[in-house]
């Protein structure tokens, strides 16, 4: 009879203390709530732009059509931050460049924040986002100035890498 009452009262322990208890709001998540009401009343006075040609939008598809290429030759320069103008001639490249801190992975993944202590917690308040290095192992910097340019050599024609710090300036024509 005492196993039966003994296992009746943690049962109902259990039961008590399992409950969801909810959490009282922070300044961040009422800001995020009248943040949210106050954006939903701009949509509905203003509504959204009368846009029926996507000009820009075809524009950037056919930029990123160009991009994929593979025999894109171009042209290069640097720019001349001093008189802001195109400066000297670098040679010819294919396509026109990638920054480099662009990341070839996600810069970040998503961890719980139990997992990092060595349990899980299951809750989407503790999903904390983290750095990711990328495949090399390496964390690329934020907004570095500089640039990827697979150059032409000069004399072999053959495609090489180039890191370029300095500003740049590439066209699928020759300038003046």
């Amino acid at each position: 009879m005492k196993r039966i009452v003994f296992l009746l009262m943690a049962l109902t322990a259990i039961v008590f203390t399992s409950c969801d208890k909810t959490p009282k709001p922070n300044a961040d998540k009422e800001l995020q709530k009248q943040t949210e009401i106050a954006m939903q009343e701009s949509n509905r006075q203003v509504g959204m732009p009368a846009i029926i040609n996507f000009q820009e939008k075809k524009n950037l598809k056919w930029i990123y059509e160009l991009c994929d290429q593979e025999d894109l030759v171009c042209y290069a320069y640097l720019f001349n931050e001093m008189q802001g103008t195109i400066g000297q001639y670098l040679g010819e490249c294919i396509g026109y460049g990638i920054p480099y801190s662009t990341q070839f992975s996600n810069p970040e993944k998503m961890v719980d924040g139990g997992e990092m202590l060595g349990f899980s917690l299951h809750n989407y308040e503790t999903v904390q986002p983290l750095p990711q290095p990328e495949p090399n192992g390496l964390f690329k910097p934020e907004g570095l100035s500089a640039t990827w340019l697979i150059m032409l050599d000069p004399e072999t024609k053959k495609p090489r890498p180039v890191y370029i710090e300095p500003q740049i300036i590439v066209s699928p024509f020759k300038l003046k």
